[in-house]
């Protein structure tokens, strides 16, 4: 793989997803090869931020101690602009269909993306 990226998992305001030289196709997941075509080396490159909601799950009970303090929140699938689709947190009355824009919040200690629905 060409040089890494560095995203929000590493402590950069930044999503980063891996694209397909051989086939185009967009992924997530940081992998050696393409997960359609099996291609080695895709791509690394920042998203824009910008999708639409797929899926939405309001959780109203704290998995663990220190996610406590921001119940109730929203976990949400977002199908992205360039192709990948993630899960993230969200504000808590988006909807599907809705069109979002990640920004960086806390959450439970660690800087992660929270998207926003577009006004």
């Amino acid at each position: 793989m060409s040089g890494k990226v560095s995203d929000w998992t590493s402590g950069t305001e930044a999503i980063v997803y891996q694209s397909c030289a051989a086939c185009g196709a967009a992924q997530y997941f940081r992998r050696s090869f393409c997960a359609a075509c099996g291609a080695p080396d895709p791509r690394e490159k920042r998203a824009s931020g910008a999708g639409t909601v797929y899926a939405t799950s309001l959780v109203c009970r704290a998995a663990t101690p220190e996610t406590r303090a921001h119940v109730p929140y929203n976990i949400v699938l977002v199908d992205t602009e360039e192709g990948f689709r993630m899960m993230a947190h969200g504000e808590n009355d988006l909807a599907i269909g809705d069109k979002v824009h990640a920004r960086f919040a806390q959450f439970a200690g660690r800087e992660v993306p929270y998207f926003e629905k577009v006004r």
